[in-house]
């Protein structure tokens, strides 16, 4: 049974190290002021794992916030 606290000591620091990546990752997404909350990058980093191109991905991401700011803007010049 010894293995199984080892195992889950390994699994606590794995969580702890995932967190602090995350951490940094965020603190660099804030300096280069992506607008990307924890959730997004969350999101944008397994992509990236499963293989999506982070290019493209980052051009999907800036067409999705034109295309919100133009629904946005008509919406303003229909009330």
């Amino acid at each position: 049974m010894a293995s199984g606290g080892g195992a889950g000591a390994a699994a606590a620091a794995n969580l702890n190290a995932v967190r602090e990546t995350m951490d940094v990752l965020l603190e660099i997404s804030r300096i280069l002021n992506t607008g990307l909350d924890m959730e997004t990058l969350s999101i944008c980093v397994r992509l990236c794992e499963q293989g999506i191109n982070p290019e493209a991905l980052s051009s999907v991401i800036k067409e999705l916030r034109k295309a919100t700011e133009a629904l946005k803007a008509a919406e303003n010049m229909t009330s």
